[in-house]
């Protein structure tokens, strides 16, 4: 009997492998007339389409005529087969979109020159904006938004090792859809990935997908797809926020590879592995937090081997030859607000007698192309001035299916939808429903009536708007099936405006909508409007006010369904999603919600929904108050690859990236809290009704059940007595370091200020606050106070001097002086690809003291700080969270902030640091050696280890430590810079 279920387990799956290499179906088969396009095969961009004339000179004409019209838009790849013989560059914010019965194809014929050996062999390259003339192609980057492609084939014939299918280093709002990648004896389908991928299938290759983190380093989703056949792995990957849905992988060594020494927040969910040779997933860097692996509902037939951890060995075998793994996760876990954090692996595996048939999609399809209305036949007109509301509504009252050619309809009043309405768009950049500012239906109570005095409009100033509830530009109602695709929603200033009011229900879809507003906005010429006046400080037009005006999107009185591929970022909108009173199941799949001044998402009242690679951004102008996350009286809900980020030029900490009230039933599953600002959030996740909260940045899986904290919970056993406060009232202290007599000085970096609290006095004192940016503190041999600055300099003072003097250090070429001591970072933030490569660089220039015995190393991006307009940066000297001198013959200690390490490095005798060795699996700020050689190390709490790495005990902190110090009179006191105080306690 046993035999039987193998076999017929067997033959299931290959009943599917054959399926799977038979042709998918066009998901456009037709398109109504879109002038706005550029359509490949048009007399200006001749093909032939045989698969053997080269075309590739004219889809790349096409490319380019979309980038001369508009910057952005729209290529149509009628049905044929397409050879390129080189690679095609895919301008930002273009789209390819294949339409005809049959899916068109682009492929690389045998043995195509070029294609043999060698890096960045791609068919296609999704890039940057067009180049001037004479200038180099820049790769797609953290600016390249709304590109993609869809509904288009790729194969690669034999005799092309190197080639690649695409190359997609993109960022918000960009896809890769509804393709086939046969990829052959090349090497992968896709090489770098950014933001979804959809609906593909992947046969042959080295790999289907190799990918390193997204540029915006933004989570990934991978939904409703198919490997097989690979040669080493379907998927090899690091730091991708590795989210997968509904994906089948057969007949391949591994399935996902995670690189050697390298993290990844890997989760899968409803899939099968089948027939896998190897270990079915590879990780890596086993021991750190950064690393979050998470599987639920994950059926296995033939996969001897689930897992195997890359540093230790172990593995975790299949209990038999079919299984569920109901679920695994591997990484930091919390199990509820109180409870230690601790690595660990866990699984629930469940022998069949059968595999499962494979879960079914949730994103509902279209309707049939020939079913479709096109808007421009009700009148419409489309270009931002003309009122298209009337056509709008006609062409909703006589049809299911609308297709809203490119353009900007204007609306005047709010767009109810039928209960079954489908609104289709081909890029939510270039066809956009828009309200003007001011548009009456949409002003409250108190409005400025009448014409507004000319001096008003000279200086442009703020004229109110009045005051009224909440008011849709597009709405649906309760229950309905309706999908909203590929459309802009632009609210305008309009302070009673809501983008879309969504009570649709569980069947419906919102998929590639755009609310506008800020970053990524675009005028119709493909211009970018300024979103920040000279200082970040406002918008441009002072009459455009941030958070003027309701939330984006709005589901309510029961909504849900599925919510794909959204981005947010409206600076003018309360938040850029607001959920509440519903229990309806909804799905939120990689949505980016970004630069709201007060909130992000709110939830409130809601229960049974799902956050998949939800991703928050705030930038320090509109966003330094605002909260990413807040759920008030909900349950049952979960996060999955939630990335919590603040840009580099924020000034200060924010207290919370989560808070939570009154809620029960929270589950997340992966969780990134980063920032290349040093001031990202003291806390991950806050319950303000039980008390309890989080610090933990990187969490594989964690627990808010919603109860009171256990009595007693602490991060484990205390090193030291008892933590004091000694002074309070900063917005963020930092740069500690002991001064000659055991006295502790700081920055408060945001208010250009130097204090030193004095051991013998047990007094806080202001020793300098002039506006000279200071970042990091250092001293010499002689008493000198060394400060770096902001903007790339460094100077002195003698702190015990009654006046007001400066010296400014100059930067001097070469080595510094054999005799003196070179001070280093404590902290490092890796934004190179690898921490280590501090260890490679000689000093090409420094600073050097006064007294000519200490030198601080100063490389060109340092000297150039003052030239960038970041508040901060990734420049690990201006960054860092302390300054300390390396002597030779003694260790010397740096945390890889980004990588959560701390390692020891040895002192080479001209000052650099040589042969690093990993010491703890914990790491952020600061770290502080005491006399006795024990390392301090704040990440969260403030974790002690001896010189070797073995864990001596831990210290809690009211507040997040950052930075340390060893200091005091006899210098056996810990001085802690905790965001708004110093602290201080007695080391044994």
């Amino acid at each position: 009997m046993r035999k039987m279920h193998i076999y017929a387990s067997m033959a299931a799956c290959a009943v599917f492998a054959e399926v799977a290499c038979a042709r998918a179906s066009s998901f456009f088969t037709s398109l109504p007339h879109d002038p706005g396009t550029v359509v490949l095969g048009a007399e200006d961009f001749p093909v032939v389409g045989d698969g053997i004339a080269d075309d590739t000179a004219a889809v790349q004409a096409a490319i380019d005529r979309v980038q001369e019209r508009a910057v952005r838009g729209v290529v149509i790849v009628p049905e044929g087969r397409y050879r390129l013989t080189r690679t095609v560059h895919v301008w930002s914010g273009i789209r390819l979109i294949g339409v005809g019965a049959a899916r068109p194809v682009f492929t690389l014929g045998a043995d195509t020159p070029g294609f043999q050996e060698g890096d960045g062999r791609w068919l296609l390259h999704f890039v940057s904006y067009r180049p001037a003339p004479g200038q180099p192609i820049r790769d797609a980057n953290p600016g390249t938004f709304y590109s993609g492609m869809s509904n288009i084939d790729i194969e690669i014939a034999d005799g092309n090792p190197a080639a690649i299918g695409v190359r997609f280093h993109v960022a918000q709002h960009c896809f890769l859809a509804h393709m086939d990648f046969r990829i052959g004896s090349a090497r992968a389908g896709i090489e770098s990935i950014g933001n979804e991928v959809e609906n593909c299938r992947f046969f042959g290759g080295e790999y289907g997908i190799t990918t390193r983190k997204p540029s915006p380093s933004w989570p990934f989703l991978l939904i409703d797809c198919a490997f097989q056949g690979q040669r080493r792995a379907a998927i090899q990957t690091e730091e991708a926020g590795m989210t997968i849905v509904r994906a089948h992988i057969s007949d391949t060594p591994t399935a996902i590879e995670v690189r050697d020494r390298r993290s990844e927040e890997l989760y899968i969910e409803d899939s099968q592995f089948v027939r896998i040779a190897g270990p079915a997933i590879v990780i890596s860097e086993e021991n750190n937090a950064r690393t979050q692996v998470n599987l639920a509902n994950v059926a296995c037939a033939d996969v001897p081997v689930l897992a195997r951890f890359r540093t230790s060995g172990r593995e975790i075998a299949g209990p038999s030859s079919i299984f569920r793994v109901r679920s695994f996760s591997h990484g930091l876990h919390i199990d509820d607000l109180g409870v230690e954090p601790a690595i660990d692996t866990r699984h629930e595996l469940e022998p069949l007698d059968r595999l499962p048939e494979p879960v079914a999609s949730d994103v509902a399809a279209l309707p049939p192309a020939d079913t479709w209305v096109n808007l421009r036949d009700f009148g419409a007109v489309g270009d931002g001035e003309a009122d298209d509301t009337e056509a709008l509504r006609r062409a909703i009252a006589e049809h299911r299916t609308v297709f809203l050619p490119t353009g900007r309809y204007r609306m005047s009043d709010t767009v109810t939808l039928r209960p079954d309405t489908v609104l289709v768009g081909l890029s939510p950049i270039t066809t956009q429903l828009v309200l003007a500012d001011g548009t009456p239906a949409f002003l409250g109570e108190g409005a400025a009536e009448g014409e507004v005095p000319e001096w008003m409009r000279e200086r442009r100033v703020p004229v109110s708007q009045g005051t009224g509830g909440p008011k849709a530009l597009l709405e649906t109602p309760a229950g309905g099936s309706n999908i909203v695709f590929g459309i802009g929603l632009d609210t305008g200033i309009n302070n009673r405006a809501v983008g879309a009011l969504w009570r649709a229900g569980e069947r419906s879809l919102m998929h590639d909508v755009r609310f506008h507003g800020g970053h990524g906005t675009y005028r119709a010429d493909g211009t970018a409007p300024p979103i920040y006046n000279h200082n970040r400080t406002a918008d441009e037009d002072p009459r455009r006010r941030w958070d003027s005006q309701y939330w984006s999107l709005w589901v309510t009185d029961g909504g849900g369904g599925v919510f794909k591929n959204i981005w947010t970022p409206n600076p003018f909108a309360q938040a850029g999603m607001y959920v509440s009173n519903t229990s309806t199941r909804g799905r939120v799949y990689a949505m980016s919600v970004e630069h709201h001044v007060r909130h992000e998402v709110q939830l409130r009242d809601v229960s049974g929904w799902r956050f998949y690679a939800l991703q928050f951004e705030e930038e320090r102008g509109e966003g330094a108050h605002a909260l990413p996350l807040e759920i008030v009286r909900c349950r049952d809900l979960e996060f999955v690859n939630l990335y919590l980020y603040r840009v580099m030029t924020t000034y200060s900490p924010f207290p919370t990236g989560v808070r939570v009230h009154e809620s029960t039933d929270l589950r997340f599953r992966g969780v990134h809290v980063y920032s290349p600002s040093k001031f990202t959030f003291d806390d991950t996740l806050v319950d303000a009704t039980s008390g309890g909260s989080v610090r933990s940045r990187e969490i594989a899986w964690m627990n808010v059940s919603g109860r009171a904290p256990a009595d007693g919970a602490s991060g484990g056993d205390s090193f030291a007595g008892p933590v004091e406060r000694l002074a309070t009232g900063f917005n963020n202290i930092d740069s500690l370091v002991a001064g000659p007599n055991g006295d502790v000085f700081f920055i408060d970096a945001r208010w250009q200020r130097i204090w030193r609290w004095s051991a013998e006095r047990g007094a806080i004192e202001l020793v300098r606050d002039h506006p000279l940016e200071p970042v990091n503190l250092a001293f010499d041999a002689a008493g000198h106070l060394l400060v770096v600055t902001r903007i790339g300099t460094v100077y002195a003072f003698d702190p015990e001097a009654r006046d007001e003097a400066v010296t400014p250090l100059p930067r001097l070429q070469g080595p510094p002086p054999a005799s003196a001591r070179v001070v280093h970072p404590l902290s490092r933030w890796r934004d190179a690809h690898d921490f280590l490569d501090v260890t490679r660089n000689s000093i090409q220039a420094h600073h050097l003291s006064p007294d000519g015995g200490t030198a601080i190393p100063a490389d060109e991006d340092f000297a150039k700080a003052g030239f960038t307009s970041s508040f901060y940066s990734t420049i690990d000297l201006i960054r860092a969270y302390g300054l300390a001198p390396a002597v030779s013959g003694r260790p010397f200690f740096v945390a890889d902030e980004f990588g959560q390490k701390t390692w020891r490095f040895e002192v080479s005798d001209d000052g650099t640091l040589a042969r690093p060795e990993l010491v703890a699996e914990e790491g952020e700020g600061a770290v502080a050696v005491d006399a006795r050689g024990r390392v301090y190390i704040p990440a969260g709490a403030i974790f002690v280890h001896d010189a070797d790495g073995a864990r001596l005990g831990t210290i809690d902190v009211p507040e997040r430590p950052t930075s340390l110090a060893i200091g005091g009179p006899d210098g056996r006191t810990l001085f802690v810079g905790a965001r708004s105080s110093l602290y201080a306690v007695r080391v044994p």
